[in-house]
């Protein structure tokens, strides 16, 4: 449905972690480990604490989730569900229902512009992939066909779901990120950590106090630069921060670009003035799908969907280089880069 601008830390975070303070050198070392699920990279690093058995269990947390929600690979829950659709229903995990069930919470949000059954419309673009291609308005309209997200059945009681039309098929890949960076989150609070840094492919979530007494500092990605090139930063405590934009993933003819969030309704990538945006929540699950939304929404209703949500907030970058925030982040706010212009 769309990718994820994957914030390296050791470019955006540490810069504003080790500046050069006596009292951070006192500190333990952190004990930090990136490893590749998911489709992406994930690094968990901790601070004053933990132990290599507290990483392993977050990094087996996630195997765990990737193995029954994936669709890139055989056998999973996802997988046998896409398979059964129009067919039966099938039994799933708390896993895969609480994700699927969060997904047709926000598809209802939005009134379909966001859609869990998207699928067959990024199966058949294929972008980022080396299959990618631009369909014909024929072979987009007869997919688009089988998205409705209404037509997914849930039973909370058995833990079923069912794809009433054959050639359904959901894809988490807006979401199931968020949830694993949450599980990986939880488990860290077990275990006692009280300071971390997680970042699951865009999805940063911080952690408790740095150094147990100050915000940590979260550079928002230039949707038009590399990676670890910064908008600005905000100032963040146990909150995650996911960014998406248009302009790292995309395919090109006839000197068009064709961007990776697509449009349920129309089956095109979304016409909209918004180039990256990033989404401020207690949740990284929330923040991973409204990444995409408000994409959805453009930038008038994706400022008025935010504000009119608790506990969530939002970082607006236009493709004219100009910056809009929602107003929970009026004070954590500041800009680093002179080629961008802050709006009211």
């Amino acid at each position: 449905m769309r990718n994820k601008f994957i914030i390296i830390m050791t470019a955006i975070v540490l810069p504003f972690i080790l500046s050069g303070c006596v009292k951070e050198e006192k500190q333990s070392k952190p004990l930090s480990r990136t490893e590749i699920f998911m489709g992406t990279a994930i690094k968990i690093t901790l601070y004053n604490g933990g132990s290599d058995k507290i990483l392993d269990k977050a990094f087996n947390r996630v195997v765990e989730i990737e193995n029954l929600v994936s669709i890139n690979k055989d056998g999973t829950e996802i997988d046998k569900l896409n398979e059964n659709a129009g067919i039966s229903s099938v039994k799933v995990s708390d896993t895969s229902y609480d994700i699927i069930d969060k997904g047709l919470y926000y598809s209802e949000l939005s009134k379909g512009k966001y859609d869990l059954t998207v699928g067959p419309l990024v199966k058949l673009w294929s972008i980022g992939l080396p299959e990618a291609k631009v369909p014909t308005n024929k072979e987009i309209n007869e997919i688009i066909k089988n998205i409705d997200y209404s037509k997914v059945k849930m039973n909370p009681e058995t833990k079923e779901v069912f794809l009433t039309e054959k050639n359904m098929m959901l894809d988490l890949g807006s979401i199931a990120k968020g949830y694993a960076t949450d599980e990986i989150v939880n488990i860290l609070k077990k275990e006692g950590v009280e300071q971390a840094i997680v970042n699951l492919g865009g999805n940063i979530y911080a952690m408790g106090l740095k150094n147990g007494t100050s915000n940590w500092k979260i550079g928002i990605q230039n949707p038009f630069d590399e990676r670890g090139s910064i908008v600005g930063s905000i100032e963040v405590t146990d909150k995650s921060v996911v960014t998406s934009g248009v302009y790292e993933r995309f395919i090109e003819k006839d000197s068009i670009k064709y961007h990776h969030i697509l449009s349920p309704k129309t089956g095109y990538p979304y016409e909209t003035e918004i180039a990256g945006v990033s989404i401020i929540a207690d949740k990284s699950i929330d923040a991973d799908a409204l990444s995409t939304l408000v994409f959805t929404e453009g930038l008038k209703e994706g400022i008025e969907l935010v504000n009119n949500l608790d506990g969530v907030d939002a970082i607006f970058i236009t493709s004219n280089k100009k910056v809009y925030m929602t107003d929970g982040l009026k004070e954590s706010f500041e800009m680093k880069n002179k080629e961008f212009v802050l709006s009211n």
